[in-house]
């Protein structure tokens, strides 16, 4: 059974949802104390989190059964995936599931900030009523530039032109199209940081990102801009934002996100120009159930070291005609574990061959589908994200290829392992067929189309009379129901391989009588 702590707040459906699964053993302890968690961590298998828990090297050190980090939220800085990944523990994340809260937020920041809400209510609760002196501006026809034109920034792109602004962004990891699609003025960063009344950040918060808008960028923006930063604290330079809406540079700001969550000292606090929330852009009933809901979802998943939908440090899917990258990544994993249980030798080489559509995309997967499924029968845990970690341990050196050469279908893998010192190879292959039907189509140099599914006795013999007569005894001395049988031929060789499904568990005894018959080679059990 599995240990899942869950250290942020999420809504009792996923929490319901989580603890229904019997494989799953649930503690809820939202807000622990760091020293605490310390204490606790070595024997959870996941840990849920939120941005309040910082899970550093050091907590990872002593995490020793961690496998998977879920991430109730978009922003993950509060982990440290790269010592995560080295350890093997796949990080996935929750995005676009408040995509339309945070814009929503994003947008009662900038109205408050531009129609002076905050002061005017403070105003009346000390029983005054300046109506003059709180006079605002208006949006309409106002120009925003928006750094970062993804999940949320499109969002807030759709009700600026609802709102019959000039919308202009700044991404240059999106495509034009993107652009067009959203009605947004593709734009220079430096462009935007000039020409806009208002400019909105919504960018991950990284190397490249930290500081992004600073002293510099703001001496070169229009007097009287107005600043909202939604998207993570220290994107904005805070010092710097505080020193130009003291000076009037920056007539108001809207921020949601800290440098330092909960910080120790406010100083914007003393501002009347400025709308102050502790990060709620995802604070909606409507947000955080889908985060609880698809956290539970991809939680057993991760555990079971699938494939989830969101991951930080592993490959995502790139899908091809439908479901036909999804298809092949199932099927690489199974050829993987076949190719374990059939071979007889340590490889210190594997060459992945890809034919057809694939090939004009990354596939990283198909290649970590495969290790995990070859190297899942030799160490405890191998996930997506281990997979060439693991292989390297064992040193497998391991290299793709693109040859549309290797087969005649019009998708295809093929995996060789070999052994330089020995001069042993194996090599699997198998395609894909649209439904989608996976099968394998190469094992060890003999042609199939076989279902990757079920018991399989291999067996391998020499072309003689009355072999298959003599298999066919000793599965019925056994009482063995035969539900498919396949033979694959080889002149080269002078050699026959069937490759027999069977029904119900298949014991020794019935192996070893299978190879002491005469003219019988070889005969392996795979469970796939």
């Amino acid at each position: 059974m599995n240990r899942i702590l869950i250290t942020g707040k999420i809504k009792e459906s996923g929490l319901d949802k989580l603890r229904q699964n019997k494989n799953l053993s649930v503690d809820f302890r939202p807000d622990i104390p760091y020293e605490e968690l310390k204490k606790i961590i070595s024997s959870y298998d996941c840990l849920v989190t939120r941005s309040e828990t910082k899970v550093s090297k050091e907590l990872l050190d002593l995490a020793e059964k961690l496998k998977v980090i879920a991430v109730a939220a978009v922003g993950y800085a509060h982990v440290d995936v790269e010592y995560a990944t080295q350890k093997g523990i796949l990080v996935f994340n929750s995005p676009g599931l408040n995509t339309n809260s945070a814009a929503e937020l994003t947008l009662g920041l900038l109205l408050s900030a531009m129609r002076k809400i905050v002061p005017a209510h403070k105003n009346m609760e000390n029983m005054r009523w300046d109506r003059h002196r709180f006079s605002g501006e208006e949006l309409l026809g106002k120009t925003i530039g928006i750094i970062g034109l993804g999940n949320v920034g499109h969002r807030v792109a759709q009700f600026c032109n609802g709102l019959e602004m000039k919308v202009l962004a700044y991404d240059p990891y999106i495509p034009d199209e993107r652009f067009n699609r959203f009605r947004t003025a593709k734009t220079a960063f430096e462009t935007l940081i000039k020409q806009s009344d208002i400019i909105t950040v919504h960018v991950p918060k990284n190397k490249e990102t930290i500081g992004m808008v600073g002293a510099k960028e703001i001496s070169m923006m229009k007097d009287g801009v107005v600043l909202i930063n939604a998207a993570r604290g220290g994107i904005i330079d805070e010092p710097a934002l505080l020193q130009a809406l003291k000076s009037g540079k920056v007539a108001a700001a809207g921020i949601d996100t800290w440098g330092e969550e909960p910080m120790q000292d406010n100083p914007f606090s003393k501002l009347p120009n400025v709308t102050m929330t502790p990060h709620i852009g995802a604070s909606t009933e409507e947000a955080q159930e889908r985060i609880a809901l698809f956290i539970a979802d991809q939680v057993p998943k991760a555990l079971d070291g699938g494939v989830v939908d969101a991951p930080v440090n592993m490959p995502k899917i790139r899908m091809i005609e439908g479901n036909l990258m999804s298809s092949y990544v199932v099927l690489c994993e199974k050829l993987g574990s076949f190719a374990q249980q059939f071979m007889d030798f340590n490889p210190d080489s594997l060459q992945c061959m890809y034919r057809g559509d694939m090939i004009e995309h990354d596939c990283t997967l198909l290649r970590l589908a495969f290790l995990k499924g070859y190297l899942g029968g030799i160490h405890k845990f191998v996930s997506y994200v281990n997979a060439n970690q693991r292989a390297e341990s064992l040193g497998i050196s391991v290299k793709d290829f693109s040859d549309p050469s290797f087969s005649d279908y019009e998708n295809a893998v093929k995996f060789t392992l070999s052994n330089r010192e020995s001069g042993a190879s194996f090599n699997i292959g198998g395609v894909v067929f649209s439904g989608p039907h996976p099968r394998i189509t190469l094992v060890d140099g003999f042609t199939y189309e076989v279902e990757p599914s079920g018991t399989f006795i291999l067996v391998r013999c020499e072309d003689k009379m009355g072999v298959l007569s003599k298999i066919s005894v000793v599965f019925d001395k056994h009482r063995k129901l035969i539900t498919r049988t396949d033979f694959s031929h080889s002149r080269e060789r002078k050699r026959t391989m069937f490759m027999f499904r069977v029904s119900g568990s298949v014991s020794d005894e019935v192996i070893n009588d299978l190879k002491s018959t005469t003219h019988i080679r070889m005969v392996k059990k795979i469970v796939i």
